[in-house]
């Protein structure tokens, strides 16, 4: 997974998802109070918030956990099965090879050993299947024909670079728990959600609980990579056995909490960025440099990565967008807020001029706010050239897009043909975009391609009307009422865009109703995620809390009357 800091949204995960941040001065004081389930807040009717959901007909059962979780012993199980996944190294990198030629997936198995051992009721009670060898789908059958839902997260971490191994304070992969910390790498991305999840349905067995509604668990092994050894296949599996929008919702991992001054926010993740590499090729004859062109292809290379910069999408605040929704909930629930902005906020929402100006004042308040609204653009690759006294015969950059919310792939390769086919023309270039010829020229050809063929639109929104939101909603802040460490009367949930990508891209065939959150808080994290003394706190009780989580969500997912 991809993120990090004081938020708009967080993600504890994967180098691609960069993190929204808030000014500061808004983020120093708590909240008013939050009205509850299933009546809409008096003070929001752009950001409803639902009451504390706690499971009904499992009442003694949530209750009877809610007091194991909040035990020593239960901790110190949870620090011991989350050590031993991590003592695993199970690396995935960006050239691995299919599963079968690779033997870097190999230490996948030794994992899934590690698994069966620390949870041997899970795998003698739950249909285990094993999809491309290494994903992990666990089946818990249901009593009732109501449609499945799935709990995701992955097996794989980033590999640990050799020379930064010496700057760790424990080994990256000796799951050390030092009274307060766990130390290794996969600790807060993503071994903690897939430990904690496996923990609170372990829990559920021990105490005789049987499912009304079939849960899957799925687990990929490439998320760090690229996804398709494991989160392709294993969604290929579920909708060949299940069928197409035949699940009730999807949780995997992505936002976590923040305390901001007093007050949480949760900010579960309902939609993701696209995302486009698009490559820029220049070929031109070659010779000796003594008797130069006026521009060679590293020179007319540069004109049209000048271009590239020097005309940068436009960000775009739609009322439509999920960050429209997520400023609506900063401006009803955040006191610190700006009054003036508030104010603001509450007009945009039928006023357009009103629009227009908060949308400017707020790509002004924090440049990370035109990540947001706009399709982002970063020239990060180059290289052309082989000797100083040969003319080069062919350069080529690469320009990383993460696409917008209301884009497309299709509108960003348009924009890249219509700013690029002038230059071409002017300096007698044929320009090739995406397989097809632009513009013919003698001088040379320019290509435009997708760089690596990872091209990927803008996720589906995920509805935040009743419903799975409303669940997801309740059972956040069921499992902050029901602990003796956290205070439920000041948590607001709103949702959120990842500018990043997770697996669940791959599910979209699956359900309309994907979220992305991790019940953890932003602070639970020594060092961040994927760099050095990647670590898990404990202080919060972290892996307890996350645990009690997921059994009000399981339990009240259960007992819904979704479809």
């Amino acid at each position: 997974m991809k993120a990090s800091g004081l938020v708009l949204y967080t993600f504890c995960d994967s180098a691609s998802l960069p993190i929204c941040h808030l000014p500061r001065l808004w983020l120093s004081r708590p909240c008013n109070g939050l009205s509850k389930y299933p009546s809409l807040g008096v003070d929001s009717a752009t950001c409803p918030q639902w009451m504390a959901l706690h499971p009904t007909k499992h009442r003694g059962l949530s209750e009877d956990l809610d007091v194991s979780y909040s035990s020593e012993d239960f901790k110190q199980r949870a620090i011991q099965a989350l050590g031993d996944a991590v003592r695993v190294p199970t690396e995935s990198y960006d050239d691995n090879g299919p599963v079968g030629e690779d033997s870097r997936w190999d230490t996948f198995a030794e994992l899934h050993r590690v698994l069966e051992a620390s949870f041997p009721r899970i795998y003698e009670s739950l249909n285990v299947t094993k999809v491309n060898t290494y994903g992990l789908v666990f089946h818990w059958q249901g009593s009732t024909s109501a449609k499945p839902y799935i709990l995701a997260a992955h097996q794989d971490v980033v590999p640990v670079e050799a020379q930064t191994i010496e700057e760790w304070k424990h080994d990256p992969y000796s799951g050390y728990y030092d009274g307060t910390w766990i130390w290794g790498r996969g600790t807060c991305d993503d071994k903690s959600d897939l430990i904690r999840q496996l923990l609170a349905i372990d829990s559920l067995l021990q105490q005789g609980f049987s499912p009304a509604r079939t849960l899957i668990l799925s687990y990929g092994f490439d998320e760090e990579s690229k996804g398709i050894e494991g989160a392709g296949h294993l969604a290929r599996y579920l909708e060949e056995t299940y069928g197409r929008d035949s699940f009730a919702l999807l949780l995997d991992e992505g936002s976590l909490y923040t305390d901001m001054g007093g007050t949480v926010f949760a900010t579960p993740s309902i939609s993701e960025k696209g995302y486009l590499d698009v490559e820029i090729t220049l070929s031109t004859l070659g010779g000796h440099s003594s008797v130069p062109p006026s521009h060679t292809s590293i020179g007319l290379l540069s004109r049209f990565i000048a271009v590239v910069e020097d005309n940068p999408h436009q960000a775009s605040l739609s009322r439509t967008g999920t960050p429209f929704a997520t400023t609506q909930c900063l401006a009803a629930h955040h006191p610190m807020y700006p009054e003036d902005l508030r104010k603001l906020a509450r007009k945009a929402v039928t006023d357009d001029a009103a629009l227009k100006v908060l949308q400017e004042r707020l790509l002004a308040s924090d440049p990370l706010y035109k990540a947001m609204l706009g399709t982002t653009q970063a020239v990060d690759l180059i290289e052309g050239g082989v000797k100083v006294n040969a003319l080069p015969e062919r350069a080529s950059a690469v320009v990383n897009h993460r696409i917008a919310e209301h884009s497309s792939v299709g509108e960003l390769q348009q924009h890249m043909i219509d700013l690029l086919t002038p230059l071409a023309i002017k300096y007698d270039l044929a320009l090739v975009a995406f397989g097809s010829n632009i513009t013919c020229g003698g001088a040379g050809q320019v290509v435009l391609s997708d760089f690596l063929g990872t091209a990927l639109e803008p996720s589906p929104v995920t509805p935040t009307g009743h419903g799975p939101w409303a669940i997801l909603q309740g059972s956040i802040k069921a499992a902050f009422e029901s602990s003796p460490a956290r205070n439920s009367s000041k948590v607001v949930v709103m949702p959120s865009l990842s500018i990043g990508n997770t697996d669940t891209h791959f599910y979209w065939n699956l359900t309309k109703h994907i979220f992305r959150f991790s019940p953890s808080f932003d602070t639970d994290r020594f060092n961040g995620e994927h760099t050095i003394n990647e670590g898990k706190s404990f202080r919060a009780d972290s892996l307890n809390e996350g645990v009690r989580f997921y059994t009000k969500f399981i339990l009240n997912v259960d007992e819904s009357d979704l479809p």
